[in-house]
């Protein structure tokens, strides 16, 4: 602390300084273009898709700003034409859904159990539930495969399902049982007390209150799943593979077909984005939550 004109001050460090001075306008800036720089192969995609195979053979994407008739959603006609990628795209939406619902739904009633309900173990359980989150996905493949050969549902939607929803659970259980932890017990007391079971104090108290954790989670699960090839690869179907396969199927068998690769990968990409924004201010609320929690 130092004085100066009887004022005590607190004596600010050197990068303090510096954030203070760069601040308001210099930052603002720097972060616009800091997000046009991430940006740019996202739109670079976009524009790819929109422009013939000719053209992107002959020039970089950014040549469609001089010659703007370049644009065409040919590309995207001839990806709805092609049965492979908009097979691929079903079958994507065939495993991403239920093992996102399973996951969020199983994970919210195995977090409250372990968040209010008393039974013998329940802390060693928990432990071993998070410790399973160290455990890498690559050292599961062999012996998991294994397994699924031996049930039968080995290159099933099934079996990849399967995986994504028990490689899901721990994450879930774990980030779920320590929000709804964090639930005022007089509540969960009063609720009781009207005469409420677990069933109804779950449905009509936990679940309203832990609506943006349970967001989160399901953007989290619904992402990992969609973007997911290396499960995808070894455990589905390669009848009927999910996108990210077909798309690097469409590369290693026709590398020239960009008109289908470009629309293709970037309806991949759009649709995670649209869930993520269309559930946007519960993943927000969820995050800042945790935050002050």
């Amino acid at each position: 602390m130092t004085a100066v004109d009887g004022i005590v001050r607190a004596k600010q460090s050197l990068p303090a300084r510096i954030a203070a001075r760069a601040g308001g306008g210099a930052m603002r800036v720097f972060l616009i273009l800091v997000g046009l720089f991430w940006l740019m192969p996202t739109v670079g995609l976009l524009l790819s898709s929109l422009r013939g195979p000719s053209d992107i053979a002959s020039s970089g994407w950014w040549k469609i700003f001089s010659h703007p008739s370049q644009l065409t959603f040919h590309n995207y006609s001839t990806l709805l034409d092609n049965k492979t990628v908009t097979d691929s795209l079903l079958s994507t939406v065939i495993i991403t859904v239920p093992a996102t619902v399973l996951v969020v739904v199983i994970g919210s009633l195995a977090g409250y159990a372990f968040a209010w309900m008393e039974f013998p173990g329940r802390d060693w359980w928990f432990m071993i539930v998070v410790s399973l989150l160290v455990v890498p996905v690559q050292i599961a493949l062999v012996p998991v495969a294994k397994l699924f050969g031996k049930i039968g549902i080995f290159e099933t939607t099934v079996g990849v399902i399967t995986f994504h929803v028990a490689f899901g659970l721990p994450f879930a259980i774990f980030l779920l049982r320590n929000f709804f932890a964090e639930i005022p017990r007089e509540l969960l007391e009063a609720a009781r007390l009207d005469g409420a079971g677990e069933i109804r104090l779950f449905t009509r108290v936990v679940l309203p209150l832990g609506g943006p954790a349970i967001a989160s989670l399901g953007i989290f699960q619904f992402l990992w799943v969609w973007n997911d090839m290396l499960v995808a690869l070894i455990f589905a179907d390669s009848k009927h593979p999910p996108i990210t396969v077909a798309l690097q199927q469409q590369v290693r068998q026709f590398g020239n077909n960009i008109d289908v690769l470009a629309p293709g990968a970037f309806v991949s990409m759009v649709i995670p984005l649209a869930v993520f924004f269309a559930f946007q201010r519960q993943f927000v609320s969820g995050v800042m939550a945790g935050a002050v929690k």
